[in-house]
């Protein structure tokens, strides 16, 4: 057998958090801490148990194609997707490239903004070796722009709970911004927050996305549920 035999307990939770799927696309909700593609940690990639789910839910005696068009952070949850052809993972990946797809995040923050919406531009430039990017000047040499929309959703006891809508995909983007206006992302150390979550996520999760399908050219919409400790 190519890939491993899961677990009943774990091929259930993998199968409860496909929120898409077809011949060409599998979208899924990422937990927080869990790796989207293989890093130096050596810990398995989340497109690599999806590959051992549809391996045995599909008797696929062979390999399983899962290409990874885009990346969510390690501490970050929510909308990931996957392409299950070479096809789409070609086209997802010049979609995402070029700025069409559009997607939605929700972020606990520190403190309230204000305004309480806003567009924020700002450029941004990523320090390798920290792995964090940093707000500068126009014309740094490697840095490029990075532009979001956000407004105040409502206020928890401690929290601000935020709605984000990207218009470029730079790395941290919304970490480094949210806190360049005073606003870090409850949990996120890196870029200012007080302390951390107690299971090392912060509280950003990608909640919806919508994009034509590269294939079949249909639009869609998918969303992932809040989760319940987030909710008002």
């Amino acid at each position: 057998m190519i890939y491993r035999e899961l677990s009943a307990q774990e091929y259930a939770d993998l199968q409860e958090r496909i929120l898409y799927e077809d011949n060409h696309l599998l979208i899924v909700n990422k937990k927080a801490g869990e790796i989207v593609q293989g890093d130096k940690t050596g810990d398995e990639p989340l497109g690599e148990k999806y590959k051992a789910f549809i391996a045995m839910r599909d008797s696929k005696p062979g390999q399983v194609f899962m290409g990874v068009p885009h990346r969510l952070d390690r501490p970050v949850s929510g909308i990931t997707v996957f392409a299950k052809t070479s096809k789409a993972l070609e086209r997802m990946s010049a979609m995402f490239r070029d700025g069409q797809i559009h997607k939605t995040y929700l972020a606990m923050v520190c403190k309230c903004p204000s305004p309480s919406e806003g567009l924020l531009e700002n450029w941004l430039w990523r320090n390798e070796k920290l792995n964090k990017s940093f707000i500068c000047e126009p014309g740094r040499k490697d840095a490029k722009l990075a532009r979001l929309k956000y407004r105040l959703v409502s206020p928890t006891k401690s929290y601000w709970l935020v709605e984000v809508e990207l218009l470029t995909g730079r790395h941290h983007q919304i970490r480094c911004q949210l806190s360049g206006i005073g606003c870090p992302i409850k949990g996120d150390l890196k870029y200012g927050a007080p302390r951390s979550n107690p299971d090392g996520s912060i509280s950003l999760m990608a909640r919806n996305i919508r994009f034509e399908h590269p294939v079949r050219h249909s639009q869609l919409d998918v969303s992932a549920s809040v989760p319940q400790a987030w909710k008002i």
